[in-house]
């Protein structure tokens, strides 16, 4: 006898969060995040370990970043048509592969490979994320069920990175790469039983990333993203080196607690109110983040500073990837491929751009810098509103 096969592409029926796949991929996310960070944790072991300077060994993030960069676009256009469900597997499983090798390796240019293996999983998690978690939620709560994916961010750098420090200083660096191998086994096991499949796009439908460019409300999305991106990351990579000017080199633990404990804050605010204010929510950001910014600059409340800047950025993915499914719409993919190229592009620049303004014109450089990117990424959120964050959301 034969059957209809059940519809893939549905919502949760209850119209309730479905919390189970949401939390699946919530890990996914805080899995991506932990395994791009934990060699800055681990970084003097890992020098010593494979024999490299630490200058070297801190490439290792950067060689992740550059897989993702390199991975987004080309591999969402090559599996837009594979199940969502499979591809998320295959990520997965990416991550399983990359950290086992750099666990197990004596040689840096073979972790150094692994590394770039484990960012192109990571080209792949993101750009599936955010449509993914859109897709298995309810069309009024899309923008909760991002905000709950998307707390795998802050939750990997506040609590995440410390444990894996902490487990790499009391067992090695090469315990804290098998625990992560281990946590994306678990992960694998758990995508199996917990999330629903969602389809790809069917052959040829796939909207090119040229033309979702040319879509409204696209590129002020793609701009905004670029700009907060590198600010905060000018700052936040040498945030060390700025305390220490301030004379609070042995406050760093307590400064970056206090900025990720405020981001999960910041993330809870975003959720609650995303899928009615997402434009208020922007501008209150860009706002806030300028005025962190300008008072960790201009007065000794650090830890204030750090408090708002957290509270500010928290909350910051999931209102652009939210931005970025609206204004693509149908190619909702594309953007967000494009979204997840350009956040690390600007990751490895903010990178870079603050190693040579720390070497230039010293640590004092870098709130200001980060301000004088935030006035005119502050500007295009407030005119996007047609179009990329609009008064009123479609």
């Amino acid at each position: 006898m034969r059957t209809t096969a059940p519809r893939t592409d549905a919502p949760s029926p209850t119209g309730r969060l479905p919390l189970r796949p949401l939390l699946v991929l919530a890990t996914a996310a805080f899995t991506t995040v932990l395994t791009e960070a934990l060699p800055a944790g681990v970084l003097r072991g890992m020098s010593a370990g494979l024999g490299v300077s630490e200058s070297a060994t801190g490439q290792l993030v950067t060689v992740y970043a550059l897989g993702t960069v390199t991975a987004a676009i080309p591999l969402s256009a090559v599996t837009s048509t594979w199940s969502r469900k499979r591809l998320l597997l295959a990520g997965v499983a990416g991550f399983a592969l990359a950290n086992t090798v750099t666990a197990a390796s004596a040689l840096f240019p073979l972790t150094l490979a692994a590394r770039f293996v484990a960012g192109v999983a990571a080209g792949v998690v993101w750009a599936l994320l955010a449509g993914y978690a859109r897709r298995v939620a309810p069309d009024h709560l899309r923008g909760k069920a991002t905000a709950l994916v998307m707390a795998g961010i802050p939750v990997a750098l506040s609590l995440g990175v410390p444990a894996g420090t902490f487990l790499g200083g009391l067992l090695g660096w090469r315990a804290a790469f098998w625990a992560m191998t281990a946590l994306a086994v678990v992960l694998l096991a758990w995508v199996v039983v917990a999330v629903p499949d969602r389809p790809g796009q069917p052959r040829g439908a796939r909207v090119p990333v040229v033309r979702a460019l040319a879509l409204p409300g696209v590129v002020p999305v793609l701009v905004v993203t670029l700009v907060f991106v590198l600010a905060h990351t000018i700052l936040y990579t040498y945030i060390a080196a700025y305390l220490a000017r301030l004379g609070l080199a042995d406050r760093v633990d307590a400064v970056l607690l206090v900025f990720g404990v405020a981001s999960v804050v910041g993330i809870w605010v975003v959720g609650a109110h995303i899928d009615r204010r997402l434009r208020v929510l922007m501008i209150a950001a860009a706002v806030l983040f300028a005025v962190a910014v300008a008072a960790l600059a201009l007065t000794p409340w650090v830890h204030v500073a750090v408090a708002l800047w957290g509270l500010a950025f928290g909350g910051v993915p999931t209102l652009l990837t939210t931005a970025a499914g609206d204004a693509g719409g149908e190619a909702a993919d594309s953007a967000q491929a494009l979204l997840v190229t350009l956040w690390n592009a600007a990751m490895a620049g903010g990178g870079v751009a603050g190693g040579l303004l720390l070497g230039g014109l010293g640590a004092g450089s870098l709130p200001w810098s980060a301000l004088v990117l935030l006035v005119p990424a502050s500007a295009v959120v407030v005119a996007a509103r047609a179009h990329g964050f609009p008064a009123v959301r479609r």
